[in-house]
């Protein structure tokens, strides 16, 4: 499960990131703390501006209501020049982003 928020984060980030904005960036830092079933962490940044950062843990482990939680955030340079920024929450409730340029529910 953990594999699949992971990749569907990094699916999430790519969309929305510009379409190939610089085909030759490279990673420029990364770093990643994966310690087992208690959970992971890990921060990435590339040569065109894209970065993305998660922590994930366990929650409830060894009950029926065992989930992965997981936090993080990811930010891009759109093609207007503009800094995007999404934090995100991914755990039982579902993937809940938050961005300036986001739309915000009706409450």
């Amino acid at each position: 499960m953990k594999s699949f928020i992971v990749f569907a984060l990094f699916v999430a980030a790519a969309a929305a990131a510009p379409a190939n904005p610089d085909a030759d960036a490279y990673v420029v830092k990364y770093d990643s703390d994966n310690i087992g079933v208690d959970g992971y962490n890990y921060n990435v940044q590339t040569s065109n501006g894209i970065s993305q950062q998660e922590q994930g843990q366990v929650i409830n482990p060894g009950t029926d209501n065992e989930a992965i939680a997981v936090r993080g955030q990811f930010s891009y340079t759109g093609p207007d020049g503009q800094q995007y920024t999404v934090t995100y929450v991914a755990d039982e409730n579902g993937f809940q982003p938050q961005g300036a340029h986001l739309p915000v529910a009706p409450q």
